[in-house]
């Protein structure tokens, strides 16, 4: 009765788990992409990872070729060629070809990183020992109105039925999807760094330095992140959880903390 129970909830919470972009046990590859960003960085992967094949396989086929045909049985007297130009141009120029086929594209994504679009929303993530807490400032009409909260993450002892343990939080950075959104990270105390690995975004935040990162979900979904950063002895227990929305119901959810702000 007992594996018949289990059985039943992870029937019920399968479709819970599997909306939650967040690590799995045994996990190989990447998270599935929210952004262009993560989708970019991707694709690069893969072509660099094909790439990678093609010169492994090629190299270790000239090895084993030369093992064959030159062994000593086979070759008693050695070859006196200790010189090739064409060879030497063929080894140098294929690999910098390679290279430039490779940075092309990691260039263009790498500036992607950098560009800011004119942001509909903009929030502010601050890393304290060890908890973030966020600022909503787009809609404030004056200063005591300002969307503030900090985000803790929920012991293991309180979680509920379907929650991931040292992921979930108290708080969650809810954000509109398909909308261009600027992130503006920082930190009061030590080094700490922002990063969601769906979203495909790392940034450090600096106590007394603001960076800001940009933000295009595509998808509705909650995405989970850790702070990648060494900060202290409690680094490892202070997750990110970014809630994706649609625009309405993001509107319904900033009237209601300003209302109770």
């Amino acid at each position: 009765m007992h594996l018949r129970n289990i059985f039943v909830l992870s029937i019920l919470l399968s479709p819970i788990i599997s909306l939650a972009d967040a690590p799995t046990p045994w996990q190989m590859g990447f998270q599935a992409p929210a952004t262009p960003i993560m989708q970019g960085l991707i694709d690069l992967h893969h072509d660099i990872q094909f790439l990678l094949i093609i010169v492994c396989v090629f190299v270790v086929w000239l090895i084993s070729r030369a093992l064959y045909h030159f062994h000593a049985s086979k070759n008693p007297i050695p070859e006196k060629l200790i010189h090739g130009t064409f060879i030497e141009i063929a080894w140098t120029v294929t690999p910098s070809l390679i290279l430039l086929f490779i940075a092309v594209p990691s260039f263009a994504l790498l500036y992607s990183l950098d560009e800011v679009v004119d942001p509909s929303v903009t929030i502010k993530a601050i890393g304290h020992q060890w908890y973030w807490s966020y600022e909503y400032s787009d809609f404030n009409e004056t200063d005591d109105q300002t969307i503030a909260f900090d985000s803790y993450m929920i012991p293991e002892s309180d979680l509920e039925l379907g929650q991931l343990r040292l992921l979930e939080v108290d708080n969650r950075v809810v954000l509109p999807v398909k909308t261009h959104i600027r992130v503006i990270i920082t930190a009061a105390d030590v080094l700490h760094s922002w990063a969601v690995p769906s979203l495909g975004v790392k940034c450090d935040a600096v106590p007394g330095r603001l960076n800001q990162i940009p933000l295009f979900i595509k998808r509705e979904g909650v995405f989970y992140g850790q702070c990648s950063e060494l900060c202290g002895v409690n680094h490892g227990f202070m997750p990110i959880v970014v809630e994706a929305v649609s625009v309405e119901n993001y509107i319904s959810w900033t009237l209601a903390k300003l209302e109770s702000a």
